[in-house]
């Protein structure tokens, strides 16, 4: 029976690193943004202040939650979403492969501008 679990472990683990590499599906609304985490809720997206609002999720490059208190001074590039009220919803802290996707929104004009591909996840500029 401890075999069993110990192997049931190892097998999750050895998992794990490739679970993290699976495309992520950023919704049409994400913009792209170098953003800094400031003293929550405070942020900073491409240089101009923000706030995170209330529940506003951040996902780190595993895709998993982060906690806005834990990562407080970091610096990174990112897709995130906006809500209604012009605070942040919904953070993604890109890996390499991701920003390597071009072009990508920065301003919602360039969104709405753009087409969008969600099956590939990428942009292009008519």
């Amino acid at each position: 029976m401890y075999r069993c679990l110990v192997l049931a472990g190892a097998l999750c683990a050895s998992a794990l690193p490739a679970a993290a590499q699976m495309q992520r599906a950023f919704p049409q609304d994400a913009l792209r943004g170098d953003i800094v985490i400031g003293i929550p809720p405070v942020i900073s997206v491409n240089g101009r202040s923000a706030q995170l609002a209330p529940g506003a999720r951040i996902r780190d490059l595993n895709n998993m939650l982060a906690l806005s208190a834990s990562i407080s001074g970091a610096r990174f590039t990112a897709h995130y979403t906006i809500d209604t009220s012009g605070q942040v919803r919904d953070v993604w802290i890109l890996r390499p492969d991701e920003i390597a996707k071009q072009p990508w929104p920065t301003t919602p004009e360039q969104a709405q501008a753009w087409a969008f591909d969600p099956t590939a996840q990428t942009w292009t500029k008519r």
